[in-house]
């Protein structure tokens, strides 16, 4: 159930990208910052579930922002970035939980007007969809099954994210022949 869940969710979110123009047909790989989750997820986690009834689509949306700071710190100088002991924490710890979806948009991917509205409008789509998807799941709460279906949930947006970003920054995924 959770490998087919997190399947559909990774689907759905690629498909919404691509139909917004913010994803190529081929979902963008970048083993970098994809290895960086398990470390990410373990320190977001605590922050994620002790927000999320009151918040869930801010903490579903938070996800899909470090993902895009991750994308682009890979972009930027992943020697430096890559190095951080919890990248996670480095986010969160300069305005607060609350800010970091501003703190990402103005002071890592600096955006200005409507890039920073786009973004904003984009990270709350894909988080609204997933948090509809997780509902329409029918997990019953506090069960190991629905806190799987969450960690699933925030490491689909994180990817989700991190592709979107790497789109935004130029790079197009394409198949060899």
């Amino acid at each position: 159930m959770e490998q087919d869940f997190e399947k559909l969710l990774h689907s759905d979110l690629h498909r919404f990208l691509m139909s917004c123009g913010q994803c190529d047909p081929i979902f963008p790989l970048c083993p970098d910052v994809e290895d960086k989750w398990e470390l990410i997820g373990n320190s977001f986690l605590p922050d994620a579930v002790k927000e999320f009834d009151l918040y869930p689509t801010a903490v579903l949306g938070w996800s899909f922002y470090v993902g895009m700071a991750m994308a682009q710190f890979w972009h930027e100088d992943w020697q430096l970035y890559g190095n951080m002991p919890n990248p996670y924490r480095y986010l969160r710890d300069k305005r607060g939980f609350d800010c970091l979806d501003e703190y990402v948009r103005e002071d890592v991917l600096l955006l200005r007007g409507d890039d920073y509205d786009r973004a904003e409008k984009l990270a709350g789509d894909c988080a609204a969809r997933t948090h509809s998807m997780l509902l329409h799941a029918h997990l019953e709460p506090g069960t190991p099954q629905a806190f799987k279906a969450f960690v699933s949930c925030l490491h689909q947006l994180y990817l989700a994210g991190m592709a979107a970003r790497l789109h935004q920054l130029g790079y197009e995924m394409k198949k060899f022949s």
